[in-house]
């Protein structure tokens, strides 16, 4: 498994797209924090609250969630689209360890630089809004948690990317799950509608990054049910990755 880690970290450092993406979804946590402290800073006619001005901070999560997504897409489509996934399966004929191979070095890199980026648009939305107090654990404990949302968006592009194996397409399921879905689902009538929504995707994972509960669900329980719909995502991928042909 080493020389697999190995060949996927440097397939991964080695295309553009992937330091491009991973530069986007900084500078859009970064850039939104910016954007939203100030506008908050100049409305607010008291002080913020810590726990407010973190949220706040982090309102370019939403966002950074489908660049993420694209780029977990990008690094199994990217393969199919020139087709140096032939190659990949020649040098590792057992499909699941060329799959289990990308998972964990991309998980690897996108948990570090979520989590450095979160904490980094933390810091940025603090030193604009400058609330009266911040308690250092919900500063740890939010970057923490945007940085696993994100990582965990990323992972489910990835799945999507091999169930779907054709990049535009895989890119809008993902936008679909992640963005438009949960907002539909939203406005579900009645009490069965109002369960739905609670466990659709990223309704239930952003629960992580606010530190809130909602309904029967609190952070870890939100995250653990996000986490529950990647799985499905990585699992259909991986069957499909071994029934068919390259």
């Amino acid at each position: 498994m080493i020389d697999i880690f190995r060949s996927e970290w440097t397939k991964i450092r080695s295309v553009r797209s992937t330091v491009w993406t991973l530069a986007v979804t900084a500078a859009l946590m970064l850039g939104f924090a910016a954007l939203i402290g100030s506008a908050a800073k100049g409305s607010a006619e008291g002080p913020i609250e810590g726990l407010q001005a973190i949220g706040m901070s982090l309102t370019g999560t939403m966002i950074a969630s489908v660049s993420m997504a694209t780029l977990g897409v990008l690094v199994i489509s990217s393969e199919y689209r020139t087709g140096g996934i032939r190659t990949s399966l020649m040098a590792v004929p057992r499909r699941i360890r060329l799959l289990t191979g990308k998972i964990v070095v991309f998980l690897a890199i996108s948990l570090v630089v979520c989590t450095v980026a979160s904490a980094g648009a933390i810091g940025v939305g603090l030193a604009i809004i400058q609330p009266a107090s911040v308690a250092p654990a919900d500063v740890a404990g939010s970057a923490l948690g945007s940085g696993l949302y994100l990582t965990a968006c990323g992972l489910f592009g990835l799945g999507l990317g091999t169930l779907v194996r054709h990049t535009p397409g895989a890119i809008v399921s993902a936008i679909a799950l992640i963005l438009v879905l949960p907002a539909l689902v939203n406005q579900l009538p009645g009490a069965w509608g109002r369960t739905v929504a609670e466990y659709f995707t990223t309704n239930a994972g952003l629960l992580i990054v606010s530190g809130q509960s909602s309904g029967s669900l609190g952070p870890w329980s939100g995250f653990a049910v996000y986490l529950a719909w990647v799985a499905v995502a990585v699992l259909a991928g991986a069957v499909l990755l071994k029934r068919r042909d390259a």
